[in-house]
């Protein structure tokens, strides 16, 4: 017994590949390249005794993610062993997936009080009718419990609002409830899943350090990178996620950190999902992993 994680979903919103997406990353998918392998949208699955299961995040792909997933499949007529999701956002991507879960089985939905006012919003999640799925409000910092034998906060890390809400000059670089981490720690050992970050601070880095396995914010080798690929008109940053690469990247940031660590949330054009690709190499080189779906991390 102890903590065990199952990569749901290792790509960004919009998966790899991208459906309407042709880029040089995406095309080796399409025509079937061994170096690339697909990948549908972030979630990552823990549990304490492999029976009952917490969802961090519940992608757009989460009913594609539970038939891949053995662990997720019901055991009885009408059963799950999905006992609750915690949200570190508001995202359709970190969102979407709960109304796979509308079928009237019973799983906590834990998140900050904003992010829980963000999804109340949406009548669609109406769905989820509150005698079944019971609305737990969590603030940063305090501790809960996630199943039996694991515990579970969330601390604020800096990003944005949901982009259906953020307005037109969203804050990219402040800490806020509206955009989490989470730590799970079964007493001994230590994960912390962060699949957005805009910057380190010295709060977030000193956090991490106690981590043994990190799972962070793998979105774009660097910072122009879907204005290059002609893919996008935003920096990276703007969009809430800090580049790997680059002098004040996440390889630069967490260099020095023992912890075992994993890139996640990687946008289909991000070359670190090219097997040998120079951006895969460099990472790897600093001591870092690329996630794929299905990947089983034991603590």
């Amino acid at each position: 017994m102890g903590i065990t994680a199952i990569v749901l979903g290792a790509a960004a919103g919009g998966g790899f590949p991208q459906w309407n997406c042709n880029c040089e990353v995406c095309r080796l998918a399409w025509i079937g390249d061994p170096r690339v392998r697909a990948r549908t949208q972030a979630s990552l699955a823990v549990s304490f005794d492999r029976k009952r299961w917490t969802l961090l995040n519940a992608s757009p792909d989460l009913r594609a993610q539970i038939l891949a997933t053995r662990e997720l499949h019901p055991g009885e007529l009408r059963d799950s062993p999905i006992e609750s999701v915690v949200l570190t956002g508001a995202e359709i991507d970190q969102t979407a997936g709960l109304l796979t879960l509308r079928e009237r089985s019973r799983f906590n939905l834990i998140a900050t009080a904003a992010t829980l006012a963000a999804v109340a919003g949406n009548p669609m999640f109406g769905a989820l009718v509150a005698d079944v799925v019971s609305r737990q409000a969590i603030t940063p910092g305090a501790k809960f419990p996630v199943g039996a034998g694991l515990q579970a906060e969330l601390f604020m890390v800096p990003g944005k609002l949901p982009l259906y809400l953020e307005g037109e000059n969203p804050e990219t670089a402040e800490e806020s409830a509206a955009n989490v981490g989470v730590e799970i720690t079964d007493g001994h050992k230590r994960l912390a899943y962060v699949p957005g970050a805009a910057a380190v601070t010295p709060a977030l880095h000193a956090r991490l350090s106690r981590a043994d396995v990190i799972l962070f914010d793998g979105t774009l080798s660097t910072d122009d990178e879907m204005i290059r690929s002609g893919t996008g008109t935003k920096p990276g940053r703007r969009m809430g996620h800090m580049p790997i690469g680059g002098d004040d990247g996440s390889l630069a940031a967490l260099r020095g950190i023992s912890a075992r660590k994993i890139f996640v949330h990687i946008n289909n054009t991000n070359p670190v999902l090219i097997d040998r690709s120079a951006e895969r190499r460099r990472a790897e080189d600093a001591g870092w992993e690329i996630a794929e779906d299905g990947m089983a991390i034991v603590l």
